[in-house]
């Protein structure tokens, strides 16, 4: 009998395959966490809950992977990967820049002309910088805009 998988299989992995800091930067122990301190507040990064309504092009992926590009730019993020799925037959895009600061998202409906961003930074990066960039590329009528302090340090 050929040795397959089913989708009903586990395979098992070992701890020590995936990456972590401390395997890869050992000496760096303690080194700084990123957390940010804004108006005496400490918090892990600012998270952006951005909605643009009445907004254009929302299936043109070329346009997404560039605009995303773009925003981790201006934000001063570093991007490590993207990753976006182009849906079928609305032309809806979903997916995600992956950054060393966190994360964008993006989940369109173009046959609404409504897309979700999260945009999701800590550190040095401004996350806000990112709506322009946004806003520019689709040309929203409306932008609704959330900021959420992520991971508040307790007094």
């Amino acid at each position: 009998m050929p040795n397959t998988l089913t989708h009903a299989q586990v395979v098992p992995t070992t701890t020590d395959c995936w990456p972590t800091h401390e395997n890869l930067h050992p000496e760096s122990l303690d080194a700084q966490d990123h957390f940010i301190t804004r108006d005496g507040v400490t918090f892990a990064g600012s998270h952006l809950i951005i909605d643009l309504w009445q907004a254009t092009k929302l299936d043109d992926l070329q346009l997404m992977e560039q605009t995303l590009r773009d925003a981790v730019e201006v934000a001063g993020a570093t991007l490590l990967h993207i990753h976006l799925h182009h849906f079928t037959p609305n032309g809806g895009i979903s997916g995600v820049a992956v950054l060393a600061e966190s994360h964008i998202s993006v989940h369109t409906w173009p046959e609404r002309n409504f897309a979700a961003f999260d945009v999701f930074m800590c550190g040095d990066a401004e996350p806000h910088k990112a709506i322009p960039i946004l806003e520019q590329a689709f040309t929203p009528t409306r932008t609704d805009v959330s900021d959420l302090m992520r991971g508040k340090v307790s007094k």
